[in-house]
């Protein structure tokens, strides 16, 4: 089934501020809460919906990311974020990153503090190198990871300490009397959880260092120094927690032959003295594939010849950019003697000489051009 637009999850507009996204939310929160909604599985499943929606309206990289590319740019379709909110993270996830929206007080023991934690994995940072066709187009990446694991025969028991609570109950003698105070357990450090077997080669928290094969879907419109992210293929979480994520930065592979500048791109086309003169038809790639053009007879080297919409897609709005094809005439360094006779005698005839109209463009003219 398709995700709906998480604009008309929470009932506001597209222009809504962090502000109204923040209220709207919690309105929705309330509503479907479940337990104000026992044993109702459509309201449980609108409730992890509305989080889903504010954790990417809620940031202003996430939400323009998704206003770009919809659900593809931040993982609800397999994009970005590799996955989706809701069904990675039960209830207490969702009160335990937005409970501040209730006030830090939540429903029924959900979002509150110095509790029992759900703990979870580090993230992983790799970098992954694409070329333009891949960055204008998208693709798909297979790559291997290594991680940190859960080891094979690896148990764990309930925390001495706080008897599984998370917390610790400390009393302090004060002038005004015994005071109770309740703190995160030390030993566990709030999860209620510590370490019962580790096998040979596993960690304190037995995990151990292991290899995964991972697919990373790359939307189209990426950009160099963009991160993605992929929820849930970082580190395992000791203890049964929450794995961590997977954030890829992307790295831009320079082009032998097409320069980008911007969202525009930029190719030398060279041709010899004959195809300016009597002009030609050429073979020129482009991250769309290979495309022909024409080269006009007359061509002067210098000439810049636009292919609007061949360039990249913007990310700031819905257009493309343009790639400039720059013609170079080449000068022939060695001739042969019947070609060297030729032309000798088409300059002594002076059929054959430079002769501007004053209609050529200067080299400020094409500079200015490509700014219009």
């Amino acid at each position: 089934m398709s995700k709906r637009d998480y604009y008309e999850v929470l009932e506001i507009s597209k222009s809504a501020s962090a502000d109204e996204i923040k209220k709207a939310y919690r309105k929705m929160a309330i509503k479907f809460h479940p337990d104000k909604n026992p044993g109702d599985k459509e309201a449980e499943e609108k409730f992890k919906e509305a989080a889903e929606a504010y954790e990417i309206l809620s940031d202003e990289q996430k939400r323009a990311r998704y206003d770009q590319y919809g659900h593809a740019g931040v993982g609800g379709n397999g994009g970005f974020g590799g996955g989706g909110f809701g069904g990675g993270m039960n209830m207490e996830d969702i009160f335990s990153q937005f409970g501040d929206i209730f006030g830090g007080g939540g429903f029924g023991g959900f979002g509150g503090g110095g509790g029992r934690q759900q703990v979870k994995g580090s993230n992983l940072r790799i970098r992954i190198k694409l070329n333009l066709e891949e960055m204008v187009n998208g693709t798909q990446k297979t790559i291997k990871v290594k991680k940190m694991k859960m080891a094979e025969g690896a148990t764990s028991k309930t925390c001495p300490t706080c008897g599984g609570s998370g917390v610790q109950m400390k009393v302090m003698n004060t002038m005004f009397g015994q005071m109770q105070t309740q703190t995160t357990c030390g030993t566990c450090q709030g999860i209620g959880k510590v370490a019962d077997k580790i096998p040979a080669g596993a960690n304190a928290q037995g995990l151990v260092k292991d290899e995964e094969e991972i697919t990373i879907n790359i939307p189209a419109g990426a950009r160099d120094g963009i991160q993605l992210n992929v929820r849930g293929k970082g580190n395992d979480a000791p203890f049964g927690g929450v794995p961590g994520d997977l954030l890829v930065i992307v790295e831009e592979e320079v082009d032998k032959v097409i320069k980008r500048e911007g969202d525009n791109l930029h190719q030398e086309l060279y041709v010899s003295f004959a195809e300016a003169a009597l002009g030609t038809k050429k073979e020129i790639p482009t991250v769309g594939g290979k495309v022909k053009i024409t080269v006009d007879p007359g061509t002067q080297s210098g000439k810049i010849l636009r292919l609007a919409g061949k360039g990249l897609p913007s990310i700031d709005s819905y257009g493309k950019g343009d790639m400039f094809i720059h013609i170079n005439v080449w000068t022939p360094q060695k001739l042969t003697k019947e070609q060297k006779e030729f032309f000798e005698n088409q300059m002594n005839s002076g059929e054959m000489v430079a002769e501007p109209s004053g209609k050529e463009k200067t080299f400020f003219d094409k500079v200015k051009d490509l700014f219009n």
